[in-house]
């Protein structure tokens, strides 16, 4: 996790300079301190009002539950941009599916740097991701990382974000994180439709190098201040984390926790620990959130790609119990091995859905009721393995591809509060989760199976995901 790549940054700004004229004009620039262009830094193109409502905030399908279903996070590219006949259909699919809940982060990921001057804003790209997620009757959700440069010790300037992934992956400095606190709440002030945000991603930048350990206090700290913060601006806006990774390692390993273990391997100790100090430190929360794979930080499958799955329905289990059954929110996860560019093309298309279907019956199984699809769509081409629709940047893009039809499905039929059903299946090689009106079945083989699902005989091609109606 924390390999999926970052907005470019290209800029879309004219060179400014605006003069200080007299004492008057200078006393102002430093009372300002940055606020405006001047002493060579740039603001062209921020605005002073980014905490000022933008567009037409609606009524969201989940505004006041904590539980908002299944759906996907937009990356660097999405159907927000492209031909407009492609935006409109993916919107539009979306609204005909009932909405996904869909998770934009506040920098990067596709947005822009949202405060590249202290007081100056620009939300271009962010207020047209929310705009899609509007389009498409969705439920949005804002996960609020990652930080300006001039928060991290970097440079303040539209022209001076610093895009490289260890830049973004650098967390606001302790001075800064009240400042980070008011940034959350001008974001919640501008979309006051989002009442659901996650705070922070994978404690990136919160790393103890000199105890080895994650900094769970400081980003504690951070989570507190930006909790409390939000809660002022609307006690209706619901907030959630840790979102800490939820590695799992060999038992043998030096760092495995035998806090849980099973076949697919042991939890992190670190990662345990971290997770402790904020359950117990935590100002509130009104959900919780992880995020992780099937397979160990070594990318190794254990035993098998499809009994690996097995390790979110453990993790559910787990964290639900500390938390006191909390609503669990899996922000991220992931069930195929990426390569070292962070793209997961090795599987066929069938392959790859039918374990995907299989982590998604083990996370609900678990006890998640949220969680969310990384969605690697490509900016162009017709190639996009795993992708949830081809690129819009053609008229006739944005056509669903199979990973669209189980993700959408998958949320239609086992929304928040879906009640499970036991269901009898004669063999231990097809997953199923059942409800009283329908089975998602997933055969676990490369090869075509005949087994029989509720009494009936079904015939399931190689690695196959079908429903069938009870």
């Amino acid at each position: 996790m924390g390999r999926h790549g970052w907005n470019s940054g290209a800029r879309r700004w004219r060179l400014t300079a605006l003069l200080g004229v007299g004492a008057a004009a200078l006393a102002l620039l430093v009372t300002l301190l940055n606020t405006l262009p001047g002493n060579g830094v740039n603001t062209d193109g921020t605005t002073r009002d980014g905490d000022k409502p933008h567009g037409n905030p609606t009524a969201t399908p989940d505004a006041t539950d904590p539980q908002v279903g299944w759906g996907f996070t937009h990356t660097q590219y999405s159907a927000d941009e492209g031909a407009s006949a492609a935006v409109k259909r993916v919107e539009g699919r979306l609204a005909d599916a009932g909405g996904l809940p869909q998770i934009q982060h506040v920098m990067g990921w596709g947005a822009d740097n949202p405060e590249p001057v202290r007081g100056r804003y620009d939300f271009e790209a962010m207020d047209r991701r929310i705009d899609f997620v509007r389009a498409s009757g969705s439920t949005p959700v804002v996960t609020l990382c990652c930080a300006p440069d001039w928060m991290k010790g970097g440079e303040a300037g539209v022209d001076k974000t610093d895009w490289s992934q260890a830049a973004l992956e650098t967390a606001p400095d302790p001075e800064h994180f009240e400042d980070y606190a008011d940034l959350a709440v001008t974001v919640a002030r501008r979309y006051p439709d989002v009442r659901h945000f996650i705070v922070w991603n994978e404690f990136k930048g919160f790393w103890n190098d000199a105890e080895a350990r994650w900094d769970h206090e400081g980003y504690t700290k951070l989570y507190n201040l930006v909790y409390r913060a939000l809660k002022k601006v609307n006690p209706d806006i619901m907030v959630g984390g840790p979102y800490l990774v939820m590695d799992s390692v060999d038992p043998r390993a030096a760092e495995a926790s035998k806090a849980l273990t099973g076949p697919w391997g042991a939890l992190d100790r670190r990662t345990v620990d971290a997770f402790g100090y904020w359950n117990e430190h935590k100002a509130g929360a009104d959900f919780v959130v992880v995020d992780g794979s099937s397979y160990t930080r070594d990318d190794e499958l254990l035993p098998d790609e499809f009994t690996a799955t097995d390790k979110f329905t453990a993790v559910s289990r787990w964290v639900r119990g500390q938390t006191g059954d909390l609503p669990l929110w899996w922000a991220e996860y992931y069930v195929e091995p990426a390569d070292g560019k962070d793209e997961r093309k090795g599987w066929s298309e069938a392959r790859r859905g039918a374990v995907q279907a299989a982590g998604m019956i083990a996370l609900a199984k678990g006890g998640t009721t949220s969680a969310f699809y990384w969605n690697p769509e490509k900016e162009k081409g017709t190639e996009c393995a795993g992708c949830l629709w081809t690129p819009t940047d053609t008229a006739d893009g944005g056509a669903k591809l199979p990973m669209y039809d189980l993700v959408s499905r998958f949320g239609k039929e086992f929304r928040p509060g879906t009640e499970y059903r036991p269901v009898s299946v004669a063999g231990s090689d097809v997953r199923v989760l059942a409800t009283d009106k329908v089975i998602l079945a997933v055969n676990t083989l490369d090869r075509q199976t005949t087994v029989k699902i509720d009494g009936k005989k079904v015939q399931l091609q190689a690695y196959e995901v079908k429903w069938l109606e009870r």
